[in-house]
């Protein structure tokens, strides 16, 4: 096989007939600015392909039960391995799916406490031990020898009544000895019973001590208590210079104090995808009601699991406490488990707990370990979930596959690169290739092979400016990238900054993992909200100051997590989340309706002359609208053929050719175009085609100074990034008029963006403050908060170790700070003027 993947021909989306090869069995980072054509490569083309080749090698029958995956437009590629994508979608992780289910890790803890776990009743508490008779036997023929035992067989345990019956039962058994309440008695001296008291009554099956040849007589004895007691059996134990004591022996699942019954326990004990384990009040979901109205559920305390899984301890930890336990400390449990077994269950242990063991590592490697295992993967940022994806693909040991990843470095303090790197390079060394879409610079900087994709966006990128290893690409004066990298281009640092004379501060914050912390934000600067993985960043603004200032201002939101006062809130009237969520959900949603840009065309459309002679309104330029949209595609542009053992098949719409109108709408035209050739046209190319419509050409040029020029106006939202998602949200609001005392709240807006986008997004940010409006990000790029007039930076560490302010201040404050990460790494961006 060659050692490089070799990419002839390819011309997918705006890719203008790429040729490259990229090396087998190494890291290959591609980069670029937003809309290049680096996913169109990575993914579109390369993943693909490789998917498409795989499937293509099974059987028609298998082929059936797979989604099928279409051609790329490629000439050719040679030398490709099978495909996996680490990506940050949800893909299928519903709300049942949690951090241990996503990675295995949950399969080998059901494992684990269905075979060693010591189960308890769940009405009294008490131990259930099962043995089986043989296993009764051996555990008293080994006690010491001059041992004495008594044995007995429990018959009435805390009933009412004489019981005159149960001593007839025992006389005929050949036995002459009765224990009742305690006391022990010859059948023919029990005395009589109170009918209307609990009494409990035990037959004494023998008397016996420890000596050689005592293994028949022990035998029959066994078997005798274990029959007449119906699989229970106890015996007074009296060790040669020791105390008496009294142990009980059960040969089923039933509690020896109440008699409780249970079922034995196996892996779907403990499953809440399964009726066997899922408690059944919230059905495994570990909360009840919908959305952010839905409350934990008060049965199962959010453990998702029945009443008898949460009774099953090993060491007194059950498989719900320790899930809700941070990574470290589930590992540091996991490495003294076995201390709290026997011989026997450590040695059934010890292959299950080495495989978690190694599983924990590679997500604390990965700068997880502040999650808890039963963390629900739908909660998780689109960065930790690939994170998590990516340590499980370390643990499956795969090789000979090809990687290709989107952005890991994505929510990652820079102090947590070094470790994801070290993963990402055992993946290759496991013998397997990566391919990495990235613009993190460290990343790049490691990589055996580096791709510069360019030189612009849309239709002025799709090619290779540079390739070569990564001082290679440094040293190519074509490269943007290269500039960056040896230090030619720099994001300015401002050489003043902001100050405020307005506050606002939410005092004793408490959420999650915050330790009462009080955040004192001035108002009318740029703000960053910096920190370690973990560290409470989310927990102070998005669980806690959002919703708090939501409610002063009357605005719907979840409730906020605890703190004990906000003030200086009346100095907003506007509060504006810019989040990474889709803009919609359906194919129908597009930057175009989302913008509102859309509506004002609809308008312009609608005063033209041929639209006013045939009557339509505005109405009528809409493809959601039956009067407006082709009959037979509904406005979708496509139509929709099932295939058997094939993908569905979508063709260009027969009547409308892709267009989405009927003919009659489309025959209405603006400057020679009509509704649908807009909608076509890139950000760039509307802006220029209505550069004499004041509304639209402000609209349009907001969106050209976030950096989406190369989105097309009609372009399916479904198709975006999270990244290009967010920059939408934020060039829409940048076309409103700001009343100056708005608060915009982003959350990592550097995501996706190439060193030059983040320079063009500051200047963004910076105008919003320029117009009275406070901006504040919670942010790891360190060319972003070189930028901010105020950073609060949070830890020290994730999870339970963070949740504190360490400092608050300018850039060259925190720089000075020598007890936290960020100040480490920010020093270095102030002293170079560029982000390390």
């Amino acid at each position: 096989m060659s050692a490089a993947i070799e990419i002839r021909g390819a011309r997918v989306h705006n890719l203008q007939s790429v040729d490259i090869d990229v090396p087998r069995d190494a890291v290959t980072v591609i980069t670029g600015v937003s809309g290049s054509g680096k996913s169109s490569l990575a993914f579109d083309t390369l993943y693909a392909e490789g998917q498409r080749q795989y499937i293509d090698s099974l059987s028609a029958y298998a082929r059936q039960f797979l989604d099928q995956i279409a051609r790329p437009d490629v000439d050719s590629i040679d030398g490709l391995a099978p495909t996996l994508a680490i990506d940050q979608k949800a893909g299928q992780s519903g709300g049942r799916s949690t951090v241990a289910t996503v990675t295995e890790i949950y399969d080998y803890l059901r494992l684990l406490y269905a075979r060693i776990g010591t189960p308890h009743c769940a009405n009294c508490g008490s131990a259930i031990a099962q043995q089986s008779a043989d296993d009764i036997r051996a555990s008293l023929i080994g006690l010491p020898e001059k041992t004495k035992l008594t044995l007995m067989a429990p018959m009435i345990r805390g009933r009412r009544g004489e019981h005159r019956e149960v001593f007839e039962t025992i006389q005929k058994s050949g036995l002459i000895r009765a224990r009742v309440d305690g006391q022990t008695y010859l059948l023919e001296e029990v005395p009589v019973l109170a009918p209307r008291k609990n009494h409990t009554i035990e037959a004494v099956i023998d008397r016996l001590v420890i000596r050689d040849g005592i293994d028949s007589r022990l035998h029959d004895s066994v078997d005798l208590a274990l029959r007449l007691g119906e699989g229970l059996m106890s015996a007074i134990v009296q060790k040669p210079d020791e105390a008496e004591g009294e142990t009980i022996y059960s040969t089923s699942m039933a509690c020896v104090e109440c008699g409780s019954s249970f079922e034995e326990l196996e892996p779907r004990t403990f499953s809440f995808n399964s009726p066997y384990g899922a408690c059944p009040t919230c059905d495994g979901l570990g909360k009840v009601g919908d959305g952010d109205d839905a409350d934990m559920c008060s049965d199962c305390e959010g453990s998702r699991l029945r009443r008898e899984a949460r009774r099953v301890t090993i060491g007194a930890v059950s498989i719900d406490a320790l899930t809700a336990m941070p990574l470290s400390d589930a590992k540091a449990w996991m490495e003294t488990v076995t201390s709290h077994t026997s011989a026997l269950a450590t040695k059934v242990a010890e292959p299950i707990v080495r495989e978690v063991r190694r599983r924990l590592e590679f997500l604390m490697r990965v700068g997880v370990s502040y999650l808890t295992l039963d963390r629900a993967a739908d909660s998780l940022s689109g960065g930790e979930l690939q994170r998590v994806r990516l340590a499980t693909s370390i643990g499956s040991g795969l090789v000979g596959v090809c990687y290709v990843l989107d952005e890991p470095s994505i929510g990652l303090h820079p102090a947590d690169h070094d470790r994801l790197i070290d993963c990402i390079r055992q993946l290759q060394v496991q013998g397997n290739t990566v391919v990495i879409v990235e613009h993190d610079e460290a990343t790049m900087r490691h990589a055996d092979f580096l791709v510069d994709v360019g030189p612009g966006a849309g239709k002025h990128g799709g090619h290779i400016v540079s390739r070569g290893t990564p001082d290679e690409v440094a040293a190519d004066p074509n490269s943007l990238t290269g500039q960056y990298l040896r230090g030619d281009r720099r994001l300015p640092i401002p050489a003043t900054r902001r100050e405020s004379k307005q506050w606002l501060t939410i005092t004793d914050v408490t959420t999650h993992n915050l330790k009462n912390v009080t955040a004192e934000i001035p108002l009318g600067t740029l703000v960053g909200i910096s920190g370690v993985s973990g560290s409470g960043k989310s927990s102070l603004i998005n669980d806690t100051l959002y919703p708090a200032l939501a409610k002063k201002l009357g605005l719907v939101s979840a409730k906020p997590g605890p703190f004990k006062s906000l003030r200086g809130a009346t100095a907003i009237d506007k509060l504006i989340p810019i989040d990474q969520a889709p803009i919609g959900r359906s194919p129908r949603s597009c930057p175009a309706t989302y913008a509102g840009v859309l509506d004002e065309v609809r308008k312009v459309f609608a005063k033209t002359r041929e639209a006013k002679t045939r009557g339509f309104s505005t109405s009528r330029f809409s493809f959601n609208s039956k009067e407006g949209q082709c009959e037979l595609c509904k406005g979708h542009g496509v139509e929709r053929i099932a295939m058997n053992f094939l993908s569905d098949l979508f063709v260009t719409c027969t009547r409308c050719g892709g267009k989405r109108f009927n003919r009659q709408t489309l025959q209405v035209r603006f400057k020679g175009a009509n509704v649908a050739d807009i909608l076509e046209m890139s950000i760039d190319a509307a802006s220029e085609f209505f550069e004499n419509v004041p509304k639209i050409h402000r609209q349009l040029v907001s969106l050209q100074d976030v950096g989406l020029g190369y989105v097309h106006l009609g372009q399916a939202s479904t198709t975006l990034s999270g990244g290009e998602a967010q920059r939408i949200k934020l060039g829409t609001e940048l076309a409103r008029v700001s009343t100056g005392k708005t608060l915009y709240l982003l959350d990592e807006p550097t995501t996706g963006l190439h060193f030059a986008d983040v320079e063009r997004l500051v200047g963004v940010l910076q105008r919003l403050v320029d117009g009275g409006n406070t901006v504040l990000v919670i942010e790891h790029h360190m060319d972003l908060l070189a930028a901010c007039d105020w950073i609060i930076d949070l830890g020290p560490e994730g999870g339970v170790g963070g949740g504190e302010i360490l400092a608050a201040g300018s850039p060259e404050t925190i720089a000075k700070t020598k007890k936290n990460a960020t100040g480490k790494y920010l020093a270095m961006t102030l002293a170079s003027g560029q982000a390390k």
